[in-house]
């Protein structure tokens, strides 16, 4: 068996014809074996045969989940081990870049798979057993598949743009991103509490953690680059069934002005009634949508699955009125960006967080929050117990040992573009959204 570069350069391929040669040469030779292994191996449809066959690879993404709280006790050390790990990297000359002519993915063969392999092979992904060849079989389909779910990316097994970035990021600049977000997370290094949210902005997700574990994992929104979440330290204090949504002066004068002016059934349409300063409904029919200024009233909609808010409000103390909601645009939470409202968060499955936050709050099982929900009825409800929160700015962590996770630096705050891959890209906007300023009720 021949080796290069001190790797054991065997193919699946080879292994097969060897072993299916030496198994079927006692019945009828080995002539008739080798023939029978190539009919298998070429059969134009073999279906997932490849990934039966290499069933260990599919495993590898789930080898990056874990119950552990991304900001734990043994936070500081597994990212000391990391960074530990990248220092040696840098100093054996980091990876090589990956610049593929074809798109890479599963049962493709091109020269640049080699470069792809050994590049997995030194940041982890890919185990040296799996040798080097120019073919993406089930070992490199997997290993992508691990890197991508160490960075965020979708886990398709395929080298679209963004993983090709970030597998090119060099691995000095990654060693830099470490060190900075352990100053991050030694900052965070006291006691959080035995209940608490954790919503970490550039990955966009919020984590209720109990025990020291993680309870709920929600994909979220996030602020905008132009418009970022602010990061704090706080206590949620209330929940908000069926919430009011009151449209904020910036809204009321760029967007719903105009829009009337063009469609005078648009606030009818939206469940959105005008209050005066005395508490009194003011009709749309009423006000000259086409004078100087916009009139000086409340924009109020009511609450309701087309709400901005839809179904649930949670506030929490700060300055900068943010706080964790609802959404009507569901769609919202499959995109790899989600870096999209003013500051707000919006929450998917928030009826689970909600029962979990509520959880100590006598009278509010699931199924009476559900109840009130289809109400569509306004209820404030009080924690019995503040539930800290930590909105964090946390790039790099690791929270399981030797699995180290990496984020777009989407607000541009970890010192290096090569960072903040999806920072110039163009957030999709929505004309007119009642979504994009909110302040509380």
């Amino acid at each position: 068996m021949s080796k290069k570069s001190g790797i054991v350069d065997l193919s699946r391929r080879s292994l097969l014809r060897g072993a299916g040669a030496v198994g079927v040469a006692a019945i009828a030779g080995q002539a008739l074996a080798q023939t029978a292994i190539d009919e298998l191996i070429n059969a134009p449809r073999r279906g997932n045969w490849d990934d039966q066959f290499d069933a260990q690879a599919s495993r590898t993404v789930t080898a990056v989940a874990s119950n552990t709280p991304m900001i734990s006790g043994n936070s500081a050390t597994n990212m000391q081990q990391a960074i530990a790990q990248y220092q040696s990297i840098v100093s054996n000359g980091g990876w090589p870049a990956v610049n593929p002519q074809v798109k890479l993915r599963l049962g493709v063969t091109d020269p640049s798979v080699q470069a792809l392999r050994q590049r997995l092979m030194i940041s982890g992904d890919l185990a040296q057993e799996a040798g080097m060849s120019n073919s993406f079989d089930s070992y490199v389909d997997g290993a992508v598949k691990r890197f991508q779910a160490r960075h965020g990316l979708p886990e398709d097994g395929v080298l679209g743009e963004f993983t090709v970035k970030a597998l090119n990021v060099s691995a000095d600049v990654r060693l830099n991103q470490l060190n900075t977000n352990l100053i991050r997370l030694q900052s965070m290094s006291g006691d959080l509490g035995p209940r608490y949210l954790m919503v970490n902005i550039p990955a966009a997700y919020v984590e209720a953690v109990e025990n020291d574990s993680v309870a709920l994992r929600n994909t979220a929104v996030v602020g905008r680059i132009d418009r970022p979440t602010h990061t704090i330290n706080s206590k949620i204090y209330e929940v908000i069934l069926n919430p009011y949504w009151t449209a904020p002066r910036s809204i009321v004068e760029k967007d719903i002005v105009p829009l009337m002016q063009k469609d005078p059934t648009y606030l009818t349409r939206n469940n959105i009634r005008l209050i005066d300063g005395q508490g009194n409904e003011v009709s749309p029919e009423s006000v000259d949508w086409h004078a100087p200024k916009a009139p000086n009233l409340m924009f109020r909609q009511d609450p309701g699955k087309i709400n901005a808010m839809s179904s649930t409000k949670i506030n929490f103390h700060n300055p900068n009125n943010e706080y964790m909601h609802d959404t009507p645009q569901q769609g919202l939470f499959n995109k790899l960006m989600r870096f999209e409202s003013s500051g707000c968060m919006r929450v998917q499955n928030v009826r689970d967080l909600v029962t979990w936050l509520l959880r100590d709050t006598p009278g509010w099982s699931r199924q009476e929050i559900e109840r009130v929900i289809s109400t569509r009825q306004n209820n404030p409800i009080k924690l019995a117990q503040e539930v800290p929160v930590y909105i964090v700015y946390i790039t790099a962590w690791s929270a399981k040992d030797q699995v180290v996770q990496f984020r777009d630096d989407i607000y541009q705050k970890d010192g290096d573009a090569q960072l903040a891959l999806q920072a110039n890209i163009g957030v999709e906007q929505v004309s007119g959204s009642l979504e994009d300023d909110m302040l509380p009720q």
